[in-house]
């Protein structure tokens, strides 16, 4: 942890230090699985694939979790919700990229979100085939560490014009599945440069100052809620296509402010409402 955190409350910095810590335990684990022979994977009512890391690394942070803060509720993608009375949330996706993952794209990532009455005021997003993480508080800044070096803030770049832009995105097809195959195709043809580098790690490009953009046509809360510290604590805005803040709005977008208003002018007339 680094020292502007002092700025950051005690519960919140708490819950920050332990999370960093035990995201790194999860990464142990799911890496025991990366690159397995005999790795299993099934499909879930969604058709979106799922492993033994997925449900391990959710296990292992979920009794770390209630061991240390039992007050505190829990939202995982893969093992569900258990309420808590302290005002505080940890919303858990375990392997962010599970087809990376899979085929052994190092892209993948953990996230680990924290809410306070409803408001995300912590983030990690650990990259554990890379040994990289990203983190925030709410007022401490947001944070790169890459393997046991010092950790360096980051910021956004500021990037005013989408023909000068990184344009991120998870996979092209997401964008039919919402009717909005006409956001992606203005985009595509706007950027300077367009990489399919998707999940969390775009979103990570984005608020490491490496791309200016990053466009989610489908995200879950447990997708979203760890990214809004970290990309607004980096000076970035993370919304969703209607432009607000949210971390249940069923889509999302990493921006540098400069893109906001020619990024939204595509992107709202797509919601359906």
């Amino acid at each position: 942890m680094t020292d502007s955190m002092e700025n950051v409350s005690q519960p919140v910095r708490e819950r920050l230090e332990f999370g960093l810590a035990e995201a790194r335990n999860a990464s142990k684990l799911i890496l025991r699985y990366y690159h397995a022979a005999d790795l299993s994977v099934e499909l879930k009512a969604d058709e979106s694939p799922v492993t033994a890391a997925d449900r391990g690394a959710e296990e292992l942070l979920r009794k770390a979790i209630e061991k240390a803060f039992p007050d505190d509720g829990i939202l995982g993608e893969e093992l569900g919700e258990t309420p808590g009375t302290s005002g505080y949330r940890w919303i858990l996706d375990p392997v962010d990229g599970t087809k990376s993952f899979i085929h052994g794209v190092p892209l993948f990532g953990t996230l680990v979100g924290l809410e306070f009455e409803g408001k995300c005021v912590a983030g990690i997003s650990r990259f554990p085939a890379l040994d990289e993480v990203v983190y925030a508080a709410r007022g401490g800044g947001a944070w790169w560490q890459k393997g046991t070096a010092t950790p360096t803030q980051v910021q956004v770049k500021q990037t005013n014009q989408i023909s000068e832009s990184l344009f991120c995105y998870t996979a092209a097809e997401l964008f039919d599945r919402v009717g909005a195959r006409s956001v992606y195709d203005s985009l595509s043809r706007k950027a300077k440069v367009s990489r399919g580098w998707g999940d969390c790690y775009g979103h990570m490009l984005v608020a490491t100052g490496r791309a200016d953009l990053m466009v989610d046509p489908l995200l879950s809360i447990w997708d979203a809620a760890a990214l809004i510290p970290i990309v607004s604590e980096a000076g970035g805005l993370f919304v969703d296509w209607t432009g607000q803040e949210s971390q249940t709005g069923g889509n999302g977008i990493s921006m540098t402010p400069g893109l906001k208003d020619a990024v939204l002018e595509l992107t709202r007339p797509a919601v359906k409402s």
